[in-house]
């Protein structure tokens, strides 16, 4: 997990460009989503903290975003996830 004030602009965007960053979260609500999400854009650069994998996220206790990851947020409130 990297947080979003503890890594500088050029290097973020080096990692989000050769796709290594592919998932965003916030670590006020514990969400993450996609790097894409409308939800996830509006959050204060505080809380934004972004994973390499999916399962990272996962496993640091963070829940699927209900807007851009809806088939994977259902599961999680169904307690599949």
């Amino acid at each position: 997990m990297i947080r979003h004030q503890e890594i500088d602009q050029p290097k973020l965007k080096h990692l989000i460009k050769s796709k290594l960053i592919q998932w965003g979260g916030n670590s006020k609500l514990k969400i993450y989503g996609t790097l894409y999400c409308k939800s996830g854009k509006r959050m204060k650069e505080e809380h934004r903290v972004f994973f390499f994998t999916a399962q990272e996220a996962i496993n640091n206790g963070y829940r699927p975003c209900g807007n851009c990851l809806k088939m994977e947020y259902k599961k999680w409130k169904n307690g599949l996830i």
